[in-house]
């Protein structure tokens, strides 16, 4: 990010709750949950400005009703080279399936670097769009999610990608 870019946000609310968007006139940098015990407060030096947001809400608004599987946005995500393997990746995870941290590792051809995986699918700054929540653990357990386990499993079964297990398990 140059120092002389002009970062602009937006809140939209959304069925999981409220969501900050964050990005400039040409890509969205970050989508921050703003429930929960840290949201994402704007800094002095953002511009609230909802226009640079239209077709991200508008696709985000169609994926939330079902009516949109793929997000095509200009994204800009910041990171390390190896979270932006990590990102990418997840982005060629199919609407309604879900991956483990070892598949997403044996695809970036590093089996043994599950863990990293892990902990790069953590810090993705943009989820819903880039979808870490389709990341389950090995056994199919729903695992940590910066938005929480409950928007977790409400993303995976908006997309009927819930795991049996987990199907199960919140019956009773």
């Amino acid at each position: 990010m140059s120092a002389e870019r002009v970062l602009y946000h937006h809140t939209l609310d959304s069925p999981i709750g409220r969501l900050l968007l964050l990005g400039d006139q040409d890509a969205l940098y970050g989508v921050h949950f703003q429930a929960g015990p840290r949201p994402t407060r704007p800094r002095k030096d953002w511009v609230e400005d909802a226009r640079p947001f239209r077709e991200a809400a508008r696709q985000l608004k169609a994926y939330f009703d079902g009516r949109l599987k793929t997000f095509d946005l200009p994204l800009a995500p910041q990171g390390t080279e190896f979270q932006m393997q990590v990102w990418r990746a997840l982005q060629t995870i199919p609407y309604g399936r879900t991956w483990s941290y070892g598949e997403i590792a044996r695809r970036l051809g590093r089996p043994e670097a599950s863990r990293a995986v892990g902990a790069a699918n953590g810090q993705n700054p943009i989820p819903v769009i880039i979808p870490c929540h389709r990341v389950i653990g090995a056994d199919g357990s729903l695992t940590g999610f910066g938005g929480g386990l409950p928007i977790k499993r409400r993303l995976l079964t908006l997309e009927g990608a819930l795991p049996p297990a987990e199907q199960q398990s919140k019956l009773f």
